[in-house]
């Protein structure tokens, strides 16, 4: 049915709607001419983005009448074109845009589904979800998206099928085009969808149909090695900014005075668990947002919590005394400590800088910090054992065979 709706119907809505086509391409000449041609009986306005390409692809966007264009003298990647279109398209006042690559792996046809959805849901980033077991689809790129899943789960929680399908629609008003984004090739696609999560913006697939032509036929500018070693560079960066910024930012956010209260409630004066135990777990989180294992502390304090059968919310909170204010006096105190330890004299040597200097200061903060979170820690667990047995009735602990 939607397939027999005419074109002006379409030019409209998507008028309406304020829809731009990107289509990025690099040497793809001999599919680029039909994918516009597919994409125009839907949308009024494309973009293709030239990204250096140096076949037919110049000749080609000569030969096309009412087309937006962006020339790249020389190869940039495709990140780099995504994030230029997508800039362009914001400028001119576009509310969204639909990226769909140029090798002809995807289908213009599925964009009245991208429009319906977004229609029910706007403001929504939709990323085309492909049937990963179709024919001929390259077990690298099962592996990569798969690989790419799993690490978007991490950093956003968020859940999806398919993260490295170039068949999108963003809503571009709501995203920093110009600010947000590093990368310039494969890896763009997996950090716009990053940041769009962290930004608040409501990520979601939907299915799409995809066409992976035979071997031989087959037009790739994906280099294994070199673009899984940037992609998992950039994991890395965005594992650290997740449990270092995001995580704490998003804990703050929610932690309004009824939460608190009901956070208390719940885990401390309404807890079944004994005084004991909740300060075993407000000494686990302490020690563990002190210790310098940047970007995996949460993950160890939630596996030693589970491990040691401790409340795994208080300990995760008070793992959160490394949130970014506290981050210069951990580090400071950690290298106060350790120059204390070792007997050294409290001098970062700012003026001197060389790498004796350097790796003597990064001694003495690893002794220290170990140090000086097991000094907090135990400070912490003190206090709050004290506090807990003056504000809270004696309980019975089941695991240690004795009244709190």
């Amino acid at each position: 049915m939607k397939e027999q709706i005419s074109t002006a119907y379409w030019h409209e809505k998507l008028k309406q709607l304020g829809i731009i086509v990107i289509i990025p391409s690099y040497n793809n000449g001999k599919t680029l001419a039909d994918v516009i041609e597919s994409v125009r009986f839907y949308a009024p306005d494309i973009l293709v983005v030239n990204d250096g390409s140096t076949d037919e692809t110049a000749e080609i966007l000569s030969r096309e009448s009412n087309l937006h264009t962006i020339t790249h003298p020389v190869n940039q990647g495709k990140g780099a074109a995504l994030r230029h279109g997508l800039s362009f398209a914001k400028k001119q006042g576009f509310r969204y845009a639909i990226t769909i690559d140029s090798d002809g792996q995807h289908f213009a046809s599925d964009i009245p589904a991208l429009i319906e959805s977004i229609e029910k849901e706007p403001d929504t980033l939709l990323v085309g979800a492909r049937n990963l077991a179709s024919d001929n689809m390259p077990g690298k790129n099962t592996f990569a998206n798969k690989f790419s899943n799993f690490w978007f789960t991490l950093e956003t929680g968020i859940k999806l099928q398919d993260t490295q399908s170039g068949y999108r629609l963003y809503p571009i008003q709501r995203m920093n085009v110009d600010k947000w984004y590093y990368t310039a090739k494969y890896e763009f696609e997996l950090e716009a969808l990053v940041f769009a999560a962290w930004g608040g913006i409501t990520v979601k697939n939907i299915p799409v149909h995809v066409y992976y032509p035979p071997q031989e036929e087959r037009v790739s500018h994906f280099r294994p090695f070199r673009d899984f070693t940037r992609i998992s560079i950039l994991n890395t960066v965005l594992v650290l900014v997740t449990f270092l910024w995001i995580i704490p930012r998003n804990f703050f956010r929610k932690l309004t005075w009824k939460n608190c209260k009901q956070f208390f409630s719940d885990h401390v004066t309404h807890s079944p668990e004994s005084n004991l135990r909740i300060t075993a777990a407000i000494t686990l989180g302490v020690f563990m947002g002190i210790v310098p294992v940047w970007g995996y502390q949460m993950l160890i304090t939630l596996f030693l919590a589970h491990l040691f059968r401790l409340n795994k919310v208080i300990a995760i909170v008070a793992a959160n005394i490394s949130i970014p204010p506290m981050i210069p006096f951990l580090l400071y105190g950690s290298y106060v400590t350790g120059c204390k330890v070792l007997g050294d004299p409290v001098n970062l040597h700012l003026n001197e800088l060389s790498f004796e200097n350097v790796k003597s200061v990064i001694e003495q903060y690893l002794i220290g910090s170990v140090i000086f979170a097991v000094g907090c820690s135990i400070l912490a667990g003190t206090i709050a054992f004290i506090l807990l047995t003056a504000c809270r009735k004696k309980r019975y602990d089941p695991v240690f065979y004795r009244t709190i």
